[in-house]
């Protein structure tokens, strides 16, 4: 068995789309109304259409999750972070953890949790 995808519930489909291209590069694979699913495995779903399937509310910014990017040029992508036209709600801005990893983590429009880190040499 292997891990196919990661779905993560969206306000605006649109709008999310937009996001993960404008700022990670991501590209739609595929289009099904309410389900997008995305370059690198990320699959957006519309948030009536989750509910709908769960039968309960959803929990914005419940940091229980996170999706992990990497970029060798962090400051970098700050930068393009924030240059953007998206208001950034960072949980911690750029710092290097304890054994030499630089990573960035912040919410994206919809309170998804991102980390954003320099590679890990393993």
């Amino acid at each position: 068995m292997k891990l196919k995808n990661v779905l993560i519930a969206v306000n605006d489909i649109d709008r999310a789309v937009k996001f993960y291209n404008d700022i990670f590069g991501l590209q739609v694979i595929l289009d099904l109304d309410g389900n997008v699913i995305m370059s690198e495995g990320l699959v957006l779903q519309d948030i009536k259409i989750w509910k709908g399937f769960l039968g309960r509310e959803t929990v914005p910014k419940n940091n229980m999750t996170e999706l992990y990017f990497e970029d060798p040029d962090i400051e970098g992508f700050v930068k393009k972070l924030e240059d953007s036209e998206y208001e950034i709600e960072y949980v911690n801005e750029l710092m290097t953890h304890s054994w030499g990893q630089t990573v960035v983590r912040f919410y994206d429009p919809d309170g998804n949790l991102i980390e954003v880190g320099t590679p890990m040499n393993l």
